[in-house]
């Protein structure tokens, strides 16, 4: 059986950035208000021109370079995404033509803002299996296109982007340890796009019962990295970076309290990106790769929720 190493990472965002205080002259809010509830100060919103799959597609671009890798070495496209431009073809399948790869095999997952770990896990699966050698994972997001620009409870939440790993077999090194995902369909209704069928240009709007999905989002993020932690024979002590989605500080802060990390050990970005969903958790890689943060050896804890509801973890030994 083979292992899978993360050996490369990248990322784009929505061409506009929006403070703010830009959205306090639209929306009755204010900076204080949304910093406070969220931890959110900016966001990245879409532009002309930009597209799902064309963030997909920089992010992917900058995670081969990042590899040295060719693409037309990448035998396997996993995107996740909750915003796709069309019904079909598939992100995926827009990607890797974009990238002009002419034989892989190209998929869409759907899981919302825990997409990227579903993402992964399918990749890592195919990988584990000997089906894949180089895997693009890729979380891609235009959430601005489906948010209801009159309510203030979500509109303040949710941005632009894309994140990209390149995933790698090996037989020799260990990075990926383990994926663990889960669902519960009758918490359907708490997080919802209302009002469309979903197809480009008649998106259904956001609508979110927010108290009850920050108290499921809490709970159920504990429940998984507690299982996640015993299955794998770590510690929370064992943990050197926890990369979370990035949907609300406050949910950031009460995972990093439960497994008792100092602030300096927790990738956020929730404050400048706000929540890209499925782009969130490859963004923070991304991030913190940039900066440097992560040497070889460190063991990553990833963790995200979602709508469905969805949920998962990741442990990942850095190998870059």
């Amino acid at each position: 059986m083979y292992h899978a190493i993360i050996s490369g990472t990248g990322s784009a965002l929505g061409a506009q950035k929006v403070t703010n205080e830009d959205l306090s002259h639209k929306l009755d809010t204010s900076d204080a208000w949304i910093q406070e509830r969220t931890g959110i100060q900016s966001r990245y919103l879409a532009q002309e021109g930009q597209t799902t799959a064309s963030l997909a597609y920089d992010a992917a671009c900058k995670a081969l370079e990042d590899a040295a890798v060719a693409a037309t070495d990448v035998d396997l496209i996993v995107v996740a995404t909750a915003t796709p431009d069309m019904h079909f073809p598939s992100v995926a399948t827009q990607v890797q033509g974009m990238l002009d790869i002419k034989k892989c095999t190209a998929l869409d997952v759907s899981a919302a803002c825990s997409g990227f770990l579903y993402a992964l896990d399918t990749a890592f699966n195919k990988i584990q299996l000997g089906q894949a050698k180089k895997a693009l994972v890729i979380g891609a997001e235009v959430l601005s296109r489906i948010v209801n620009w009159e309510d203030r409870a979500t509109a303040v939440l949710f941005a632009d982007g894309a994140g990209a790993v390149l995933l790698e077999a090996t037989e020799e090194t260990q990075g990926v340890i383990g994926v663990d995902i889960y669902s519960d369909g009758s918490f359907g209704d708490l997080l919802k796009t209302v009002g469309g069928p979903g197809s480009s240009g008649q998106q259904g709007l956001i609508e979110m019962q927010g108290r009850e999905v920050f108290k499921q989002a809490v709970s159920k993020l504990a429940e998984v990295v507690d299982f996640s932690l015993e299955k794998y024979n770590f510690k929370a002590e064992d943990i050197d970076f926890l990369v979370p989605h990035q949907a609300n500080k406050r949910i950031i802060d009460a995972t990093a309290k439960k497994l008792k990390l100092d602030a300096s050990k927790v990738v956020l970005t929730v404050s400048e990106h706000a929540n890209t969903s499925a782009a969130s958790v490859p963004l923070a890689l991304d991030t913190a790769n940039k900066e440097g943060k992560f040497k070889k050896g460190d063991l990553l804890l990833l963790e995200a929720f979602g709508a469905g509801f969805t949920w998962g973890s990741s442990l990942i030994r850095w190998q870059k």
